[in-house]
């Protein structure tokens, strides 16, 4: 099947400090839910493709978790996984919230960018929904004096404003090609992790403060029931560090694990499109993320 000269096809990643909106904006700008999104920061844990579909170009947004000064050995593994990235795309969005000024944080991640070579990074000012114009404008200003980016869009992932503005900005600096992926793919996670990651996004709702990044969650087993097409079976493991993180999971008589699991179960129906029974179990594996065995089985490579 022959494309027109002028299709264009690549990656652009999205980098900056953990929670500045990236995960909710990959999601805006593929029209669907592929990431999952919470006011936690860091909650992004592996490397997230969305694929935008459109008749003149093929846009892959990557997902990358925060970049941070990491503290821990699951830290120092999200941090190289995004770094790595960062050098297999064909542009990068550095996303900077509308509200927040400027710091050193997001003037750390300026330098980082400015030595990845050959490059080009556009800034995004995300959440312009949060603030008056006359703040964006400043915000704008203030991300523009950081680096020489090759532009600065402001843009909000819940009105969607800019949003196609963004994503042609963007496949501007793709080269000419083929499509990398089919029409319908949307992502290229495969299901069990997507499953996973529901799963992580329910149980990590309402806990605020106390365990954000004590949770790991593991699909031990997932498939249609025997006999009907129409049941998936989801058997998964929840994975905290302390017996007292446990207990908050659960709940009361087991009323915040029920919650967690029905809220849960909602997203993986509408994503496999199935009805569902989930089966969650909460493990202790203490420590985990500073263990490089537990990391491993968990997920979490080299």
């Amino acid at each position: 099947m022959s494309h027109p000269p002028a299709f264009r096809s690549g990656f652009a990643a999205l980098v900056g400090r953990p929670n500045v909106g990236k995960s909710t904006l990959v999601n805006a700008l593929v029209g669907a839910k592929v990431a999952i999104t919470s006011d936690r920061p860091q909650t992004t844990r592996r490397v997230i493709r969305g694929i935008v579909h459109r008749p003149d170009a093929q846009l892959v947004v990557v997902d990358t978790p925060g970049l941070h000064r990491p503290r821990t050995l699951l830290g120092e593994r999200l941090d190289s996984l995004a770094r790595s990235t960062l050098t297999e795309v064909d542009v990068i969005g550095f996303c900077v919230p509308a509200a927040d000024p400027v710091g050193p944080g997001d003037r750390f991640l300026a330098r980082e960018l400015g030595n990845v070579p050959k490059t080009p990074v556009v800034a995004v000012v995300t959440k312009a929904d949060l603030v008056a114009p006359r703040q964006v404008a400043e915000q704008l200003v203030a991300v523009s004096e950081l680096g020489g980016w090759a532009d600065v869009v402001p843009v909000s992932a819940v009105t969607g404003y800019q949003l196609d503005v963004l994503a042609d900005v963007l496949i501007s600096h793709f080269p000419e090609g083929p499509p990398l992926y089919p029409q319908a793919q949307l992502t290229d996670e495969p299901e069990q992790v997507m499953v996973a990651e529901l799963i992580r996004e329910a149980a990590l709702e309402g806990v605020r403060d106390e365990l954000p990044h004590s949770i790991a969650v593991v699909v031990e087993e997932m498939g249609p029931r025997a006999g009907r097409e129409d049941l998936t079976d989801v058997h998964a493991e929840l994975y905290v560090e302390r017996p007292s993180q446990k207990a908050i999971i659960i709940g009361t008589g087991g009323a915040r694990l029920k919650e967690v699991g029905s809220r849960a179960r909602r997203q993986i129906e509408a994503l496999l499109g199935t009805r569902v029974y989930l089966d969650l179990r909460v493990k202790v594996a203490r420590e985990w993320q500073r263990d490089p065995g537990q990391l491993r089985r968990l997920g979490f490579h080299d």
